[in-house]
Order: structure tokens, then C-alpha cells, then sequence
């Protein structure tokens, strides 16, 4: 059988781990985006370059959820709240804005990879994941400290 299994990119796994141990150490991790990218929904005043950084912070960001796929939360920018979607195909880098100490990806990565799912669940994953349209609903927001 001359069938390829293709490996799953590293990022997702070194994101989270970056940014727990940034968290852990009470450093602020900063997440480098190509905004140029598919699918990236940021606040498009403040690209420069054709890249943002994000602060993640716990303190800065509201239901923060890091999947394989995408990293998902609401921020707010100049004072208005928005929901930011960062494919993790779009992430370059995260480190700690104190002592720049994190890990930047290889570009590449992810031009080989296929993922292995059937067609019923490559589906379900799009609707999961894509960008939400904005709501006025504010019961999901969070006052963090």
C-alpha cells in the first residue's frame, strides 16, 4: 500500500506550551500573526507590515480557546470588544514581551500537511471552527483583573 500518512505540525502543541509556561511565569505572551493570511479576523487598523501581535494574556483576552485548528478569543481594541480567530497556519511566533524568550515557525510547515479526516468531518470541523459573526450579546464577556 503506497498510501502516505501525513504528520500533525508542531505549532498547536508549542503555542500552548509556550504560552502556559510564559503564563507560569508571569512574563505577558505576545502572539505574532501574518495577517495576509486565510481566514485571520483581527483588528486590521493595527497590522503593520502584514503582521499583528497579539497580547494573549489571561489578563487581556476573554475565553481564550486554543485548538489544533485555530486560537479563538475576545479582546478589546481602543475599548471595543471584538472576537479574534487566528488560524494556527497564520501564527509566525509566541514569546514573552519582558525578555523576547519563545519560539518562532518555520513558514513551511504546514505546506505538506493534509489532515485525515473524511468529508463528513472536515464539514463539522469548518462549521466549528470558522469565524463567528459578531454578536451584541455581552453574557459571554468577562471583567478580568
Amino acid at each position: 500500500m503506497s498510501e502516505t500518512t501525513s504528520i500533525t505540525p508542531t505549532r498547536p502543541y508549542m503555542v500552548r506550551a509556550l504560552y502556559q509556561w510564559i503564563e507560569d511565569n508571569a512574563l505577558t505572551p505576545y502572539l505574532m500573526v501574518d495577517a495576509t493570511a486565510d481566514n485571520v479576523q483581527i483588528p486590521t487598523e493595527h497590522v503593520q507590515d502584514g503582521r499583528i501581535v497579539l497580547n494573549i494574556a489571561s489578563r487581556a483576552t476573554g475565553n481564550m480557546s486554543m485548538e489544533n485548528d485555530y486560537i479563538h478569543f475576545s479582546a478589546r481594541f481602543g475599548g471595543v470588544s471584538q472576537e479574534i480567530w487566528v488560524p494556527l497556519t497564520a501564527v509566525m511566533g509566541i514569546y514573552a514581551k519582558e525578555n523576547s524568550q519563545g519560539m518562532f515557525f518555520d513558514p513551511k510547515e504546514y505546506d505538506n500537511y493534509v489532515p485525515e479526516d473524511d468529508d463528513a468531518s472536515i464539514a463539522s470541523k469548518k462549521s466549528a471552527t470558522a469565524p463567528k459573526p459578531k454578536r451584541d450579546n455581552k453574557a459571554g464577556l468577562k471583567v478580568l483583573k
